[in-house]
């Protein structure tokens, strides 16, 4: 009943207007519906094409096609390969190894205090060593 009220007014006036078209009139173009082009598109086809499928199947939304379930597995295996491998290189080294490691992490410590030092001397005494040093290369080429 609402939608025979929308559709005629009291005043004998239609709402929907009719095309000037309808005429029949050979020479007119009649206009075409425009195609969405995300519609038109391969890859929308496909992606609709495989929600329809899952739908019928009683797959959820959320789940992932079979091939990109394979690969994630394959990834997650390959890192925990690489882990397990990682591991066992740690385990393996020699007492000799873990002790090189240890002074060279010494070594990197104290380089990095000596750096801090140098920095926060004042610039006085920075410049006087860099004069003992070019007087130093100098002499040394004299000679």
């Amino acid at each position: 009943m609402y939608t025979e009220i929308q559709r005629e007014r009291p005043d004998g006036r239609n709402i929907l207007t009719h095309p000037d078209y309808i005429d029949g009139n050979p020479d007119l173009i009649k206009p075409k519906k425009l195609l969405n082009p995300v519609k038109a598109s391969k890859s929308h086809q496909e992606l609709h094409r495989e929600l329809l499928m899952n739908h019928k199947r009683g797959l959820g939304v959320e789940s992932k096609p079979e091939l990109q379930r394979v690969l994630e597995h394959r990834r997650r295996d390959l890192l925990i390969k690489q882990k397990k491998e990682e591991e066992e290189a740690k385990k393996l080294q020699s007492p000799f190894e873990k002790e090189l490691l240890k002074r060279h992490q010494r070594l990197d410590q104290l380089e990095k205090e000596q750096e801090k030092q140098e920095d926060h001397a004042p610039e006085f005494i920075k410049v006087k060593e860099n004069l003992r040093r070019t007087s130093t290369v100098t002499g040394d080429e004299k000679a």
